[in-house]
């Protein structure tokens, strides 16, 4: 019996230490959320400054959206604001392996946030993983009935164009020129399977998507110029599109320009772990100045040089960030 009772009190003494541990964590959650918003909106006001129209796009992270973090709590329209449109990955397809489609209590979960953003104004760009012709049509007609825009990816690396469907889904020869009039998206980031700029310019102004995310590096890491930009506006019908350039800011990845060596075996203070399932991304405390300055704010950040190229908007990656650091 006594026995019993010393097990019963340690368990409840570890149960309350654990409770109050929750509960200390919900109390530092909105820093790290705010933060993230901070970043977004910093970014944004940098760029529409000068650049009125300028896109800005997040990817992931959709809890944002509310102050907290609750998708039935108070818009956090300062962020809200500061945005055009949310990329969502893996909503119907793909949240847990590739092909497979998402959970109903995770779907859900996840369209409660996006309609508080489309309800506000912001266009939705969804990325569903999946391969199978009748699960990309299925994605397709899906999203399309809650007026979001999608693009099926039949693979996770995002290095060519599907040829499925042919022609796209809701292909148009309309000239393209807010994000409200965008009805089909390509999400082709990694150029590794094009053998130079020319390729990579040739493949994607031989389609009809309205608006392309692509990186701002060509395969032999060389930056697109404006010039280049604006021959890959062209669809292949006439009409123009949007062409919108991705930027990750929750996450260092190694194989950028900014990248210092010495970081290898120094770290800076900004600088966090690697991330085991992408190797050379690295976690940022996004927060820090330090993080910031390479990313906006000045005339030498990879904002500056996206804008300089003439992209007309950037889709932030790593939103989701702050949940590494809840």
């Amino acid at each position: 019996m006594v026995r019993i009772s010393q097990v019963f009190f340690v368990a409840l003494i570890l149960f309350t230490s654990c409770k109050k541990s929750d509960e200390e964590a919900e109390e530092v959650n909105p820093y790290y959320r705010q933060e993230m918003r901070n970043f977004v909106i910093g970014i944004s006001q940098a760029a529409k400054e000068d650049h009125p129209g300028f896109l800005i796009i997040p990817q992931n992270g959709i809890e944002l959206v509310t102050i907290d973090g609750e998708a039935d709590g108070a818009k956090a329209m300062d962020y809200l604001n500061a945005i055009d449109a949310n990329g969502q990955e893996d909503l119907l397809y793909g949240y847990n392996n590739d092909n497979e489609a998402t959970l109903g209590e995770e779907r859900d979960y996840i369209i409660d946030f996006l309609n508080v953003s489309r309800n506000s104004g912001n266009k939705i760009l969804v990325t569903d993983y999946c391969s199978t012709p009748l699960k990309v049509d299925d994605s397709y007609a899906v999203n399309q009935s809650r007026n979001y825009v999608s693009f099926a990816a039949n693979r996770r690396e995002l290095d060519h164009i599907p040829n499925y469907p042919n022609p796209i889904y809701a292909e148009n020869d309309d000239d393209i020129l807010a994000m409200t009039q965008v009805k089909n998206f390509l999400y082709l980031i990694n150029p590794a399977n094009f053998t130079s700029k020319s390729d990579f310019i040739d493949a994607v102004t031989a389609t009809n998507y309205d608006l392309v995310i692509m990186d701002l590096f060509s395969a032999d890491n060389l930056a697109f110029t404006a010039g280049e930009i604006e021959e890959l506006r062209i669809k292949a019908n006439g009409g123009s599109r949007l062409v919108v350039c991705y930027m990750s800011i929750g996450e260092a990845e190694d194989y950028r320009y900014y990248w210092n060596p010495l970081w290898n075996s120094a770290k800076p203070e900004w600088l966090d772990a690697v991330n085991p399932d992408w190797p050379g991304n690295y976690k940022v405390k996004y927060w820090e100045p330090a993080w910031q300055d390479i990313i906006y704010g000045n005339e030498d950040s990879y904002l500056s040089k996206i804008l300089n190229a003439g992209f007309d908007g950037v889709y932030l990656d790593i939103i989701d960030g702050f949940e590494y650091y809840d």
